[in-house]
């Protein structure tokens, strides 16, 4: 390859020369704190306060439920906490329940904070996913019980590209009077996602897998929902995460949402159709690659895969060797969760779903883009293909 192919947009993604654009007045001429009273601090909250109007829109929330943090890491961790916490200030320690539910193939920025719940005395369940990368809702709500009063579920699998049905998996919690959350960071952008149709009380988001700077996310918090905030200090976002805001990042957010949302109508099945073009010619060549779940490929829109992302296994191999190897031909992927990198251990996603550990250690994710084009995807299975004959 004459130029390199940038196939890891789960990981991160570029930052979008429009959102560039916006966020440049906010990191020269227009610098003020947003918690001012003279006019560059107003010119500071309005367009803070527009970034979050435009949030909201694309979600189809109220303004007031956008809550701006550091990154879906934070926004996590602070709806974990907030919530728990928040129940209980409102209904006393002792009624309001001390068990959690997640899944056991959620990213570590809610497994560590539900680590942290456990070290203060509550109770976490993990449900487990089923061979398909999907939780299903009957594993759900065979975990539900009376004490049971908040539950975190992934919108879409960071590692698997698997849409897990949210609607229904709120709808039971709510039967049984408890809150649900979504992490929508590998959501946001690439799928459908409006948060009163899905039923949530609250949501996380990160700016750079949509174009946007990274450093800055949001969390969604319907409002009525019982909350004590992480960040204690000067009140600033309704009293909800204290801290001087980035208005910069936060308008380079909006612009990215904005236009990752309009986009996605359009590029939606292009992806999809690039992915299911790099799956086939994968499998074609070379019998010891196999999907490490199944696509579907439906219509995007209701399609229980995102149309970016596919995981695959090669039998023999360790994928830390394959990363290597497709990095000096050209070609950026991963192994997985981009957060992972280094670790030793195999994927607690992958281990969740069924897989064997060494199933686990050879796998490999591909996550495309709207700039992705099918001579990268032939180009990537052509390289790929060798650097696998390579060894028998």
């Amino acid at each position: 390859m004459d130029k390199r192919v940038y196939l890891d947009h789960a990981a991160t993604t570029a930052l979008r020369p429009e959102a560039l654009e916006a966020m440049q007045p906010y990191l020269t001429s227009a610098f003020g704190n947003a918690g001012t009273l003279y006019r560059e601090g107003k010119e500071a909250r309005q367009a803070l306060e527009e970034a979050r109007a435009t949030i909201a829109n694309v979600i189809g929330a109220h303004p007031p439920e956008i809550v701006f943090t550091s990154g879906g890491t934070e926004a996590n961790n602070a709806i974990i906490a907030g919530i728990v916490r928040g129940l209980h200030h409102t209904r006393g320690r002792e009624k309001s329940g001390k068990h959690v539910i997640s899944s056991a193939f959620e990213h570590h920025a809610v497994l560590e904070p539900l680590n942290a719940l456990k070290r203060h005395g509550y109770e976490v369940t993990l449900a487990r996913p089923r061979r398909d990368g999907r939780l299903h809702v009957e594993a759900l709500a065979e975990k539900i019980r009376e004490d049971t009063v908040f539950v975190s579920i992934m919108t879409v699998q960071n590692e698997l590209g698997t849409v897990q049905p949210i609607t229904e998996l709120a709808q039971v919690t709510h039967e049984d009077n408890a809150f649900f959350h979504t992490d929508a960071v590998q959501a946001l952008g690439k799928i459908p996602f409006r948060v009163m149709q899905l039923g949530v009380d609250a949501a996380s988001f990160s700016a750079h897998k949509v174009g946007g700077p990274a450093g800055v996310g949001a969390f969604y918090l319907r409002q009525q929902t019982p909350f004590r905030p992480s960040l204690l200090g000067g009140g600033q976002e309704g009293g909800r995460r204290s801290g001087t805001q980035n208005v910069a990042g936060a308008v380079g957010f909006a612009k990215a949402v904005e236009l990752a949302d309009k986009e996605r109508k359009e590029t939606a099945q292009q992806i999809a159709d690039l992915r299911d073009r790099l799956a086939k010619g994968l499998l074609a060549a070379d019998s010891r690659i196999t999907l490490t779940v199944p696509l579907d490929s439906s219509d995007p829109a209701t399609s229980k895969q995102v149309p970016g992302i596919v995981s695959f296994l090669v039998k023999g191999f360790e994928s830390e060797t394959l990363i290597l190897k497709l990095d000096e031909a050209g070609f950026a992927v991963s192994g997985g969760s981009a957060c992972s990198t280094g670790s030793l251990d195999p994927s607690h996603v992958l281990m969740s779903i069924g897989l064997t550990r060494d199933e686990a250690y050879s796998a490999l994710r591909v996550s495309l883009g709207s700039e992705n084009t099918k001579d990268e995807a032939d180009a990537f299975i052509r390289a790929f293909g060798e650097i696998v004959k390579a060894v028998r």
